[in-house]
């Protein structure tokens, strides 16, 4: 299971994401990957990623088992889930 944030730099959202992150890291000891859209874009078209940021659980053939769009971040328990 992998669990990866999509988000552009230097976006009005930005901050807040990887303050989210961040957090994500100090509490749980773990870093998600992150992709830039504009560098991996069959990835999102696959995906159908059309909102960002988005935040995909992936299970081990790359089927979607959860997924978060839009500024609104979820709950930290709420990834972690999906990687333990």
């Amino acid at each position: 299971m992998s669990v990866i944030c999509i988000y552009r730099d230097k976006e009005d959202y930005t901050r807040s994401v990887e303050e989210w992150l961040e957090n994500f890291r100090r509490q749980t000891g773990r870093e998600l990957e992150t992709m830039n859209p504009d560098e991996n874009p069959n990835f999102c078209e696959t995906y159908d990623i059309v909102e960002y940021p988005t935040i995909l659980a992936l299970g081990a053939n790359g089927e979607v088992r959860a997924s978060w769009r839009g500024k609104t971040l979820p709950l930290i328990n709420e990834v972690l889930y999906y990687i333990i």
